[in-house]
């Protein structure tokens, strides 16, 4: 099958997903999207017979049909191998009436390693018939930064650049992406917000001059964040995986929706369970559960997205995001396709911060998705409730999850609460949520006291870090990102001396 990807905002120019998964985003500002999405659907029945491995071959078989069944096995078998701690990757567990679906298995204990394992195994086939080095340039409002260093460290012929929002991370997540170690590693803090480092990535990627320069020192920029294709696509793996499990475990039958609950900011991670959707996927509701930053909570209620709100800065930071990047691809799928209007869209969010999809548009995308938001004081309570109630550990983003799927009728189906972190991430929140007092006490200090008081054990990449040396210690202004990744060029790939 032919599969050819293009923008979200025009389809003039199209590239097969290797060429996507190295540009990472289009030259006009775009998402690469496939008109081929859905066109072809996986075997459900052989699908819940099966594995994480044979899964997710399927998967990107089928989302990316450029890359060999032999390349594709390969990436399989390096990406999901001893650096998870199961050999299901990602598993299904109860939940009180509902499941949980656990994605801190990997090395950096969050969702992002499902992608981020499987993103540099991608691009390294990828750029054998380009020839080029590629700089990895990510912005991160938490768990990304790591888990992009960890799957680009030291990997041949890459770089990988990360910028986070100084101050608005957790201690922990600060912690390991500045002790991160690797000759191809840079990180910088930027005094500002996820969304403003975010933004500036997508200028730096739109720098024409500087790709010039870049690219006369045979080096390629591209993203390890969501808006490349190569980092949505092995997320649509998990979402298959946790049908087959539920299956498997008899809580039901092939052809029966399933609905699935996301915390989620940028949309990525829900986007996934769209594509598993057009892949075949029995899905009855995605419901996208938001923070106080509750954007997307606003857009789904009522057809009009606006950035133009005060930031919230709150216990579940991942989620602390006010333009979801990945939404424009949801758009140009709302739109039949439309690349104009998208890209009308696109125009007003950036010069008005805001637009409407109308109620026709709102209608439709409803079908599909449901929505809420939580406080912090409900997350608190719901993670001490699901602990007291059903001795189950979340963390703080999860429990966002929670909280919304709690206010939601059951419609009688089965359903699914995606787990996006290992509760340790976030110690003290986590621990104070519990009832213990954090004040004044250090993030190991929290880390140490949840463990006594839980009998749960922090996973040991988490607890070493008390000891590891601290590496990164750059601070930017915005506009000093551009600079810090050239500089980053230089040093990494030997050029400039």
């Amino acid at each position: 099958m032919n599969l050819f990807y293009h923008s979200t905002r025009s389809d003039d120019q199209t590239v097969t997903s290797k060429q996507a998964i190295l540009r990472g985003i289009a030259p006009d500002g775009g998402l690469y999207v496939s008109d081929g999405l859905g066109k072809t659907q996986l075997d459900l029945a052989e699908v819940c017979a099966e594995g994480y491995h044979p899964i997710a071959r399927r998967v990107l078989s089928t989302l990316l049909p450029d890359y060999t069944p032999e390349e594709i096995s390969s990436c399989v078998s390096q990406a999901y191998a001893d650096n998870f701690d199961t050999p299901l990757v990602t598993p299904v567990s109860p939940l009180g009436d509902d499941w949980l679906l656990e994605l801190y298995h990997g090395p950096t204990c969050a969702f992002k390693d499902v992608a981020l394992q499987m993103l540099p195994r991608l691009m390294s086939v990828a750029r054998k018939g380009e020839g080029r080095d590629v700089m990895i340039v990510t912005a991160t409002s938490g768990d990304t930064g790591k888990a992009a260093l960890a799957g680009f460290a030291n990997v041949p012929g890459t770089g990988v650049t990360v910028f986070y929002p100084e101050g608005k991370v957790s201690d922990i997540q600060h912690l390991q992406m500045v002790t991160q170690a690797g000759d191809n590693v840079a990180v910088c803090a930027i005094r500002g917000t996820f969304d403003d480092a975010q933004t500036n990535v997508k200028r730096i990627f739109a720098d024409r001059e500087l790709a010039a320069r870049l690219d006369a020192e045979n080096v390629m920029l591209s993203s390890a964040n969501s808006i490349n294709v190569g980092r949505l696509v092995p997320q649509v793996t998990y979402y298959f995986s946790a049908y087959a499990q539920l299956v498997q475990h008899g809580a039901i039958h092939v052809g029966d929706a399933v609905d699935f609950c996301v915390p989620t900011g940028n949309f990525g991670d829900v986007l996934a369970g769209y594509f598993a959707k057009r892949l075949g996927l029995p899905v009855g509701k995605l419901v996208v559960a938001s923070n106080s930053n509750k954007v997307l909570t606003d857009f789904l209620t009522t057809g009009t997205y606006d950035r133009r709100r005060d930031f919230v800065k709150t216990i579940s930071p991942s989620m602390d995001i006010l333009v979801s990047s990945n939404l424009e691809r949801m758009l140009y799928y709302l739109t039949d396709g439309d690349c104009e209007r998208v890209a009308s869209l696109m125009g007003d969010l950036a010069t008005k911060g805001c637009y409407s999809i109308g109620a026709d548009l709102l209608a439709k995308l409803r079908e599909t998705f449901d929505c809420g938001y939580a406080t912090d004081d409900q997350t608190r309570a719901t993670i001490r409730d699901t602990w007291e109630k059903d001795h189950v550990l979340i963390d703080t983003h999860t429990a966002v999850a929670k909280t919304v799927l709690d206010t939601l009728p059951r419609e009688g189906r089965q359903r699914v609460c995606l787990s996006t972190a290992n509760p340790y991430k976030f110690s003290a929140d986590v621990l104070a949520a519990l009832g213990t007092d954090v004040s004044g006490k250090s993030g190991f200090d929290c880390m140490d006291e949840l463990q006594a008081l839980t009998g749960v054990q922090a996973p040991a990449q988490l607890s070493n870090l008390r000891s590891a040396a601290l590496l990164h210690q750059d601070v930017c202004d915005m506009d000093g990102m551009a600079g810090f990744v050239e500089d980053s060029c230089h040093r990494i790939f030997g050029q400039g001396r």
